[in-house]
């Protein structure tokens, strides 16, 4: 039998980010930083409103990041496409960014939430991956700053691209 507060809390988590995406596209998640891991936010409902992937972005403070996911899903909702594996401006001054597809492997960890809104991991999702900004080094080169890799980790079954091969047809 399950918990009637959680049932509760649940659905009401679900009614605000139904109604958050549709006034605004979609809603913003935070998960704060611990000893497990750095902090990140993603989208609920960009899927759903513009059929467009939903986003992950790890490793930024927390109103970076939601305006990072904000302008993802606005740009995504003018029906803009990002492809794994191409560079993009615009997120993060001096900054370039690029996309990876995440592995269903990830989805509960990083996008739990959003299984209230789809019933379960039936939904595409990116991550957004940023370029160091001293650099514009990514988290798998070799001579990104130390510790990137684990601050960004990359959403793939391998940790790196897979969308891609990184210095080949990706950054």
């Amino acid at each position: 039998m399950q918990n009637d507060a959680v049932v509760d809390t649940d659905e009401s988590l679900r009614k605000w980010m139904v109604n958050t995406a549709e006034q605004h596209g979609a809603a913003v998640m935070h998960v704060a930083g611990d000893d497990s891991g750095p902090a990140y936010a993603f989208s609920v409902g960009a899927w759903r409103r513009f059929g467009k992937p939903e986003v992950v972005v790890i490793g930024l403070p927390q109103e970076v990041a939601h305006s990072v996911v904000n302008t993802y899903v606005q740009r995504a909702g003018q029906g803009e496409r990002f492809q794994p594996g191409q560079l993009y401006e615009g997120f993060l001054q001096g900054c370039p960014v690029t996309f990876e597809k995440i592995a269903l492997q990830h989805y509960p960890e990083y996008l739990g939430s959003a299984f209230l809104v789809y019933n379960g991991p039936d939904f595409p999702a990116v991550q957004l991956i940023v370029s160091s900004p001293e650099d514009a080094k990514f988290p798998w080169q070799p001579d990104a700053p130390g510790g990137f890799r684990e601050y960004q980790p990359v959403l793939t079954d391998s940790g790196l691209p897979e969308s891609w091969t990184p210095g080949v047809d990706g950054p």
